[in-house]
C-alpha cells in the first residue's frame, strides 16, 4: 500500500500509525513542514491549495486520503489536482474526511446518513459542495471507492479540553437543549482502516461516539479528572463569543454511529467522552 494524504494532520496520522507496512507520503506547506514529515519517515510532497502537485507525485499510490478543508470555490485538492489524480491509474480507495456540519442544525434530534443534507452555514455548505466534487470526480473510474467520512468533534492526545481546564481558560457555557457528537482519534483511525479493508464506492459514514453531550458536561468531567473545581456555568446569552464560536453553538443535534458497526464491524474504543477523556489523561501523564 502507497497512501498519500493531502494534509497530515490528527487523523492521518492516527491512520498511519495503524498501517505500519504501508508507505506514507503527504502534502507539506513550507520546507519547515516538509521537514518534521521526513523526521517521521513520511515522503513530503509541496502543496499549497493552490497549484498542481509536482510531476509523478501520485506514481505508485494505491490510497488516497484528502483533509484539506474546501473554500468558496469548492475543494482545492479538487480544483488544481483533478486531473492528476483521475490519471494516477493506481489508485483504489480514496478516503476524504467531512464533517456532520453537513446535517445542519436539528434541535437535538437524531440523524443519521439517511438524513437530508441541509447545512445551517457557509461551512457546512463548502463541506456539501467538496463531498459531491469526491464523488464525481471519479463517477466513470469503477475500479476507484470513493468513502466519504462525516467527523464530529475530534479529540484525543494534545487535543482535548485538558490544556484549558488546567490554565483556567476553559468556560462551561450552557444552552438549553444544545448537545454535540464527539469522536476520540484512535476510534478515526479504525474506522478508516476498516473502509480501506472492506471499500464500498459511494459510502458516506458518520464517525462519532455512542454518547452525545452537552459540552458543559465534558468540561466538568475533565476538570474532575484533573481534581480541579469546574469553571462556573454561563449562560449562552450572556457569554461573549466570536462570530464563529456563537455559529458552533447554532446547531445541536445526535448523530447515529450505527452504520460503521453494522457495516465496517466497528467497536469503538472510546464509546463516551468519559472513557476518551480519561485515555488522554493517562497518554499525557495526566492520571
Amino acid at each position: 500500500m502507497r497512501l498519500f494524504c493531502f494534509g497530515y494532520g490528527f487523523s492521518a496520522r492516527a491512520l498511519a500509525a495503524l498501517l505500519p507496512d504501508a508507505e506514507i507520503v503527504a502534502t507539506a506547506r513550507s520546507a519547515e513542514a516538509a521537514g518534521e514529515l521526513k523526521s517521521l519517515g513520511v515522503e513530503a510532497v509541496p502543496f499549497d491549495g493552490t497549484a498542481p502537485l509536482p510531476a509523478g507525485a501520485l506514481d505508485g499510490v494505491t490510497h488516497l486520503l484528502a483533509s484539506v478543508p474546501p473554500g468558496d470555490e469548492g475543494d482545492p485538492v479538487v480544483r488544481h489536482c483533478g486531473e492528476q489524480l483521475r490519471a494516477a491509474g493506481a489508485i483504489r480507495w480514496v478516503g476524504y474526511l467531512s464533517t456532520t456540519g453537513v446535517y445542519g442544525d436539528h434541535q437535538g434530534g437524531w440523524v443519521d446518513e439517511t438524513t437530508p443534507l441541509t447545512p445551517a452555514g457557509r461551512r457546512g455548505e463548502r463541506r456539501v459542495t467538496a463531498e459531491r466534487q469526491w464523488l464525481e470526480l471519479f463517477a466513470d473510474r469503477p475500479e476507484v471507492s470513493v468513502q466519504l467520512f462525516r467527523l464530529a468533534g475530534i479529540y484525543g492526545p494534545g487535543r482535548s479540553q485538558f490544556r484549558a481546564v488546567r490554565e483556567g481558560t476553559a468556560r462551561r457555557l450552557v444552552k438549553p437543549g444544545q448537545v454535540f457528537s464527539r469522536i476520540h482519534v484512535d476510534d478515526i483511525a479504525q474506522v478508516l482502516k476498516a473502509s480501506i479493508e472492506r471499500p464500498r464506492d459511494g459510502a458516506a459514514y458518520n464517525l462519532c461516539d455512542d454518547e452525545p453531550a452537552p459540552p458543559q458536561d465534558v468540561v466538568a468531567f475533565a476538570a474532575e479528572l484533573l481534581g480541579i473545581d469546574p469553571p462556573p456555568e454561563v449562560a449562552f446569552e450572556d457569554a461573549d463569543l466570536s462570530p464563529m464560536a456563537r455559529s458552533f453553538y447554532g446547531e445541536s443535534k445526535r448523530v447515529s454511529n450505527t452504520l460503521i458497526k453494522e457495516e465496517l464491524g466497528i467497536r469503538l474504543r472510546f464509546p463516551n467522552y468519559r472513557d476518551g477523556l480519561r485515555a488522554v489523561a493517562k497518554a499525557e501523564g495526566l492520571l
